[in-house]
């Protein structure tokens, strides 16, 4: 069941009762089908004590009769009663319904067993002491039906509360989560209808404590023993080895486990061994597939997210750019325009930003460009900004960019962004500004540095409560590109903006 299916079915009441009622009527669908086999217990009893068996009259109607009560005393008090009683609703009323459902199934179940049990009426001298132990003994029964059930609607809600707040539970514990609390809880409801309709002591404890072992193993090997054991020569040899001791050890906590439901010390210890051994050669194994399926899985979704996430990355950095076609052509005409009319300045500007353009059009695609590439196209944007700014004295611009001559490769425009938020925001024609860039290379690490001072926008500034140009994207494409290989420290404070970025190339 997946997680919205399992919040769904949480929140949602009738969702829930939906699943409880068909599961109850299914077992009941069941329990009729069996009396359907030309097959009754009691027959052997009848026989030795020399009565005649009528198998519909001292089988298949009484337990028809049984079943049927006890299925609708389910269903009122766990549909009408326990609900109403859990939020204080009518409390008397429906205190009054569990006395009178206890008193109904009591006599009804009373009633079938003089049938069912007739046999007995040999072992006693009067009718009458036969119809008193009879109903003393349904009663009995009743109240512990009445009493298993008070536990399964404990635990029913007790399970609930866990799931809705499995979140922070498993903060704490890493390992209960809500697919163990659900496992859990079926758990009990399983072994709840096995003990309700009575289908024996030992196919009971055999479920009981088989399915509970392998539910512990599961999760126990899935957090704990597989992924100590990956680390091992031979993992699944070093996995086999540790879920060995743990079933040794478990063995005598398992048959004292037991022997209050047995009764039967042989009993007890064989089923405690039968089931080491189905969870040696079931359980762990198979847990052991389910884990590296899971790996698997993760692996196949990591590599689709991040490849995923790369094109959108690249998309979005894409769609915040200026068609670089149409530029190139445009500036051409601007270039040659300007040296025909003598304005160098203006002439060295177009050139650098045609140069910037030619990079945005031939490089900007790859995955990898050579770091001094990514250099020079950073270089001409710094003096292409130096042509507007440096009439200003106002503005002091300060570089120290290392020259890279090793075949270093970069993810390409990773570190311009940076620099055009220095320029954007922290040049002012008005206010005293300064800007310092720096690149150093150390073997394989690449260490870049931009400070540079801020301005207080105006209210009516369009830019006020924008951080920068592509800083998001460049954060995304840094985790995409270099997950645990770079380190990124943004300070901020009125009057200055530093950026730290160390990337292990």
């Amino acid at each position: 069941m997946n997680d919205v299916a399992l919040k769904n079915i949480m929140a949602e009441p009738i969702q829930r009762n939906k699943v409880e009622f068909w599961a109850a009527t299914t077992i009941y669908v069941f329990s009729l089908f069996s009396l359907s086999i030309d097959y009754s217990p009691n027959e052997f009893y009848f026989q030795n004590t020399n009565l005649v068996f009528h198998y519909y009259e001292h089988f298949f109607w009484p337990q028809l009769v049984r079943f049927t009560v006890v299925y609708l005393a389910f269903l009122l008090l766990n549909f009408k009663v326990a609900p109403k009683l859990i939020h204080r609703e009518s409390v008397w009323l429906n205190v009054l319904l569990v006395l009178a459902a206890f008193v109904a199934v009591g006599v009804v179940t009373g009633i079938t067993d003089t049938y069912y049990k007739g046999y007995l009426i040999t072992k006693y001298d009067y009718v009458q002491e036969f119809w008193n132990y009879t109903f003393q003994s349904s009663f009995q029964n009743t109240l512990r039906l009445l009493l298993v059930f008070g536990f399964y609607t404990f635990i029913k809600y007790f399970g609930l509360y866990l799931l809705s707040n499995s979140v922070a539970i498993q903060s704490k514990y890493r390992m209960v989560t809500q697919d163990l609390i659900t496992a859990f809880m079926v758990w009990l409801v399983s072994v709840f209808i096995l003990v309700v309709f009575d289908v024996g002591e030992e196919i009971t404890a055999v479920w009981t404590i088989v399915s509970l072992c392998a539910i512990l193993l599961y999760f126990f090997s899935f957090y704990s023993l597989i992924p100590k054991s990956l680390a091992a020569k031979r993992p699944l040899l070093s996995y086999e080895l540790r879920v060995l001791l743990v079933l040794v050890l478990s063995y005598l906590p398992a048959a004292l486990l037991l022997l209050p439901m047995l009764h039967d010390e042989d009993a007890a210890f064989g089923i405690s061994f039968f089931n080491a051994l189905f969870q040696l050669v079931i359980t762990a194994p198979a847990t052991w597939m389910l884990y590296q399926r899971q790996q698997k899985g993760k692996e196949e979704v990591y590599v689709l997210k991040k490849e995923l996430g790369r094109s959108a990355a690249n998309l979005d950095f894409l769609r915040s750019q200026i068609n670089p076609h149409f530029l190139f052509n445009a500036l051409n005409t601007l270039y040659g325009t300007a040296l025909q009319e003598n304005s160098e300045r203006t002439a060295q500007g177009i050139q650098m930003l045609g140069d910037m353009m030619r990079f945005m059009l031939h490089e900007n695609h790859q995955q990898k460009i050579l770091l001094a590439r990514e250099i020079e196209y950073m270089r001409n944007y710094i003096d292409l900004q130096l042509l507007r700014t440096s009439a200003s004295p106002e503005i002091v611009i300060e570089t120290n960019i290392e020259e890279v001559l090793d075949q270093k490769y970069i993810a390409p425009m990773l570190l311009i962004p940076f620099v055009e938020n220095a320029f954007k925001h922290g040049i002012s024609l008005k206010q005293k500004s300064w800007i310092r860039i720096s690149l150093h290379c150390d073997q394989n690490k690449l260490y870049f540095d931009v400070y540079n001072s801020t301005h207080k926008k105006l209210e009516n500034d369009p830019e006020k409560d924008k951080s920068g140009v592509g800083l998001k994207n460049v954060k995304q494409r840094l985790e995409l590109l270099y997950p645990e290989k770079y380190e990124l420290i943004i300070r901020e404070t009125p009057e200055e903006y530093f950026v730290h970025l160390t990337i292990e190339l």
